[in-house]
C-alpha cells in the first residue's frame, strides 16, 4: 500500500514538473491547433472547433476520473467484492441516456448554423474556377478573360530532385511557394468553384478555415474572404492524396486591397493577349 502511494506521488510530481518544463513550448501551439483564421467565417469555425474541443475535454475529464476513482477505491486488494445481486438501476440508466442526448443537441445547434453560414455563397462579388491537376492548381476569374496556373516554384523544384546537392533548408518557404500565386482582393466574398481533370485533389488554405474537394466532373463550391485590414500572403496545400507528387502542389494566396487587386486583374487582362500572340 505504501509503495503504490509513493509511485502515485512520484507519478504526479514528474507530471507537474513535465508540464512546466513545458510551458516555453505554448508558443508553438498555434502549430498544433486550428488556427483562428482571417476572416469572420474562419473565426467563426474556430469558435466552434474550440467549443467542441471543450466539451470534449469535460466530458473525458469526468469520464475517465470515474473509472480511474472506481479502479483504486474498489480495487481487490482493499477488500472490494463484486454485488452479484445488482443487475440495473433505472434512474442510472436514464440518466446517463438523457444526459449524453441532451449534450448531443447542444452541439448540433450551433454546428447546424455554422453549416448554413459555410454554404451560402449569397453576396459573393467574385467567382473563381478552381481546377485541379497532376500536380498544379488552375485558375480563372470567371467573366475576365484571366486564366493561368500555379505550379511548385522552381527554386523548391529543383531542390527536391533526388541528388540536386541542395539542402532544402536553405530554400525559402520550401515546398510552399508557387510561381503564379492566387490574387485575390480583401474585404470581399469570394466564391470558389472546385473540380479535377484527373484524380481527386482537395484545395486548403489554413487560414480560410476551409477545405473543399475537386473531384473530377463535379463542381463543388465554397467561398473565403480575406478581412480589410489583413492583407498579405497565405499558404497551403493539396489536403487529397492525388498521386506521386501530391506533396508538392503547394498553394499560395496574396490577397491585397481592392484598388490594387483591380489594378493587378487589368493588367492581367491586357498581358493575356500579348502572351497568347508571342506563342503564334
Amino acid at each position: 500500500m505504501r509503495v503504490a502511494k509513493r509511485i502515485l506521488k512520484r507519478s504526479v510530481v514528474a507530471a507537474a514538473m513535465a508540464a512546466l518544463a513545458a510551458l516555453p513550448a505554448r508558443a508553438d501551439w498555434g502549430l498544433l491547433n486550428m488556427p483562428e483564421g482571417v476572416s469572420d467565417l474562419s473565426r467563426e469555425i474556430h469558435g466552434l472547433h474550440m467549443l467542441m474541443l471543450w466539451v470534449c475535454v469535460v466530458i473525458a475529464f469526468f469520464t475517465f476520473g470515474a473509472m480511474i476513482f472506481a479502479m483504486i477505491r474498489f480495487r481487490k486488494s482493499r477488500g472490494a467484492v463484486a454485488d452479484q445481486k445488482f443487475l440495473h438501476n433505472a434512474r442510472l440508466e436514464a440518466a446517463w441516456t438523457i444526459i449524453p442526448v441532451l449534450i448531443l443537441i447542444g452541439m448540433a445547434l450551433p454546428s447546424v448554423e455554422k453549416l448554413v453560414m459555410i454554404e451560402d455563397m449569397s453576396g459573393s462579388e467574385i467567382t473563381i474556377k478552381v481546377t485541379g491537376h497532376q500536380w498544379y492548381w488552375q485558375y480563372e476569374y470567371l467573366g475576365s478573360g484571366v486564366s493561368y496556373y500555379s505550379r511548385l516554384a522552381r527554386e523548391s523544384d529543383i531542390a527536391r530532385q533526388k541528388g540536386s546537392g541542395i539542402d532544402p533548408a536553405i530554400v525559402e518557404n520550401y515546398l510552399l511557394d508557387v510561381d503564379k500565386p492566387l490574387v485575390v482582393p480583401t474585404g470581399v466574398k469570394i466564391r470558389m468553384l472546385l473540380t479535377a481533370n484527373d484524380v481527386i485533389h482537395a484545395w486548403w488554405v489554413p487560414d480560410f478555415g476551409m477545405k473543399r474537394d475537386a473531384i473530377p466532373g463535379f463542381i463543388n463550391e465554397m467561398w473565403i474572404s480575406v478581412d480589410a485590414d489583413k492583407p498579405g500572403t497565405y499558404r497551403g496545400q493539396c489536403a487529397e492524396l492525388c498521386g506521386a507528387d501530391h506533396g508538392f502542389m503547394p498553394i499560395v494566396v496574396i490577397a491585397k486591397p481592392r484598388p490594387e487587386f483591380d489594378a493587378w486583374l487589368e493588367q492581367q487582362k491586357t498581358a493575356a493577349p500579348a502572351a497568347f500572340a508571342a506563342t503564334e
